[in-house]
């Protein structure tokens, strides 16, 4: 048992240098990290900010389809940045670009272990659902609960791009071993990529409600530093894999803790597939959208 122990802690650490050198790349896209700075200025005015978002037109068409998703639904067809600051608000757009941002950081191309397509499908349905039902629940910040639950998964894309071999070393584990995705990354890694998606974000000072619950988005809400998001994220992320729309093979074994249950007021598993059967068509809605995400 200390043998393995020992191992496990080795690994870790391991894990934890070549996460401590991505660090320091240059990751985050200039024009984001020039948005997000006037985001933080409460004397900044639309006209500078929309002059800088501009530059990247890419960017630009990424906060449009976001704004125009349904799980928003607005009155009115956002098709300026400039209006979408006037509906959004700095703080909304703010989780936006930074969820953009991250998400950009670290998108890899993809290969026979990780499609990219799928994967930010899956973020980005659990994301706006995370939106949709904060709202339907009166939590108080539903931004934080979109940027939580686009990035909840964000560990995944940084093996992924830092750390392929692992990537490719857990894959095969759970194909040949017929083990869990969390165990097999626990052998190769010696952490999960709720932890190292936390570790990461802790780095880049998000607020401790999102890095919690992307810790433990997988665990029981109750453990939580914000047991009300967690729960939020849990849901959204099981609902991808009950109506297979937007969901993620590494999320194959999830399920829903009796915490989350409780705060949707669910008592059985059939209620909980007569939930998610009512937002089905919300979903694939969203499924047409992500195509100018990628």
């Amino acid at each position: 048992m200390e043998t393995q122990s020992l191992e496990l802690s080795q690994k870790r650490e391991k894990t934890q240098k070549t996460l401590a050198n991505v660090m320091v790349l240059p990751v985050i896209p200039k024009v984001m990290l020039e948005s997000l700075k006037l985001l933080d200025s409460q004397f900044t005015t639309a006209k500078e900010l929309d002059k800088v978002i501009a530059k990247d037109q890419a960017l630009v068409t990424k906060i449009i389809t976001i704004a125009n998703s349904p799980f928003y639904g607005l009155q009115r067809k956002v098709t300026t940045i400039e209006y979408a600051i006037m509906v959004l608000g700095y703080r909304e757009l703010r989780d936006i670009i930074s969820a953009l941002s991250v998400a950009e950081a670290f998108k890899n191309k993809t290969d026979r272990y990780l499609n990219q397509k799928e994967f930010i499908l899956h973020s980005y349905i659990t994301g706006t659902t995370c939106k949709k039902l904060s709202n339907e629940l009166g939590f108080h910040n539903s931004g934080e609960a979109f940027i939580t639950g686009f990035l909840h998964d964000v560990g995944v894309s940084i093996i992924h791009r830092y750390m392929h071999s692992d990537f490719a070393a857990i894959c095969e584990l759970v194909e040949n071993k017929k083990i869990s995705f969390r165990d097999a990354e626990l052998e190769v890694l010696g952490m999960t990529h709720e932890n190292i998606g936390q570790f990461l974000l802790d780095k880049w000072n998000f607020p401790v409600d999102i890095t919690d619950s992307v810790a433990k988005h997988h665990s029981s809400p109750t453990s939580c530093h914000n047991p009300t998001i967690c729960s939020i994220v849990q849901m959204a992320d099981c609902m991808t894999q009950k109506l297979k729309i937007g969901h993620f093979t590494w999320d194959r074994d999830l399920t829903l803790d009796p915490y989350t249950m409780k705060i949707f007021n669910l008592e059985r598993d059939i209620d909980f597939e007569k939930f998610a059967a009512g937002y089905k068509d919300l979903f694939w809605e969203q499924v047409e959208f992500v195509r100018f995400l990628n």
